[in-house]
């Protein structure tokens, strides 16, 4: 039995050090994640590679949810030491990270951003509202007796007189990704809180009530759930799967690229691409704000998030230039309020989070348990 238990403790102490030598074997950061902070990751890493001493890190786009998908799969070379996100990291991810050894985690905030709906500039500029995204791009919209139906427009104007008479046709980004997360968030909850049956709904927490508005709204019981926001988000987050909404994978420069060659669509991404690319495109304007820098950072623009990167503690002391990537993008050249990323449109958070946060990725904090 003795030589039993020391051969598992040997076992654990080898498994424990190889996985220690796997992530000192590479020698150069590795980061995945988000599609709308990988321009500015890029910037940083570019920055970071002429700079200093080390390798340029390696940076893959692959969605919010890709990437912490693939952040949370075990500690070691085969797996990625940073990821960025258009969204904070889910209780359900922080768990299945605890559950395959990833258990400090450094959470970091960089900044914000804004999600817009943009065009080709040969087309008119659109004067959307919450409720007129909602109406158009949702799987089921109150009907004329306040019931949910599949939802039935075709065109703008079917939506809201007040638009163009062009086809409802949007390329958006898939469910992995941060951005489609918090335009559901956002933009389509936004809309949805407009009719006054769903805002009861996701203000309820009374079983009775909560079953007697889905009744009214026609969602059948199987959706029960004694929160009823919860019923209500399985409403507004549906989006709509007859053509209307086209998933345009994690590429945002390729959305821009399609709008140019499609003036009668509309795009989602992130603000950046619509300041790299004001040349071709021009945001629509939502609740009556443009989507500007300015209206951005005074949070009047209503369709915007915070961004943010999730560090692996463990790898820190193992992969060569981890530390330094982290002083760079958390040092005021960079994300400061006259930094280079403000330049490429990231909006600078203000001094004393920025503080906060610098502070964390400087001292390796580990994030508290959501």
């Amino acid at each position: 039995m003795l030589k039993k238990t020391l051969a598992l403790a040997a076992m654990s102490a080898t498994l424990a050090y190889g996985s220690a030598q796997a992530a000192a074997a590479r020698d150069y950061v590795s980061i995945v994640g988000s599609s709308t902070v990988y321009p500015f990751a890029t910037v940083v890493a570019e920055q970071f590679g002429k700079t200093s001493k080390y390798k340029t890190p390696k940076i893959e786009s692959t969605g919010s949810g890709g990437g912490l998908k693939l952040f949370c799969a075990g500690v070691g070379v085969d797996s990625p030491d940073i990821t960025n996100a258009s969204r904070r990291i889910k209780k359900s991810e922080q768990e299945k990270c605890a559950k395959n050894g990833v258990k400090e985690i450094v959470e970091v905030k960089v900044g914000y951003d804004g999600i817009v709906l943009a065009n080709s500039k040969e087309a008119p500029q659109y004067k959307l509202s919450r409720k007129d995204i909602f109406l158009a791009l949702a799987k089921q919209v109150p009907g004329p007796d306040g019931k949910l139906i599949d939802n039935p427009y075709k065109t703008w104007n079917q939506v809201n007189a007040s638009l163009p008479n062009e086809p409802i046709e949007v390329l958006g980004p898939p469910p992995t990704s941060g951005t489609r997360d918090a335009f559901a968030e956002l933009a389509m909850e936004g809309g949805a809180k407009k009719f006054d049956d769903l805002k009861k709904l996701r203000k309820s927490k009374d079983a009775a009530e909560i079953k007697a508005l889905m009744a009214k709204l026609g969602i059948p019981e199987s959706v029960f759930n004694k929160k009823g926001k919860k019923v209500f988000k399985a409403v507004a987050h549906a989006i709509r799967e007859d053509g209307a909404y086209i998933e345009a994978g994690e590429n945002d420069n390729l959305i821009v690229q399609k709008l140019e060659a499609n003036p009668h669509a509309i795009g989602i991404f992130g603000f950046s691409f619509l300041d790299q690319n004001t040349d071709k495109v021009h945001g629509s304007i939502i609740d009556g704000k443009a989507p500007t820098f300015e209206a951005i950072a005074d949070g009047s623009y209503p369709v915007s998030r915070p961004l943010f990167f999730y560090v692996k503690k463990a790898h820190a002391d193992k992969v060569p230039g981890m530390k330094g990537y982290l002083a760079e993008f958390t040092s005021e050249r960079a994300w400061g309020d006259e930094g280079y990323l403000a330049d490429k449109g990231m909006i600078p958070m203000p001094a004393e989070e920025r503080a906060k946060f610098a502070a964390a990725a400087k001292n390796l904090t580990p994030m508290e348990s959501l």
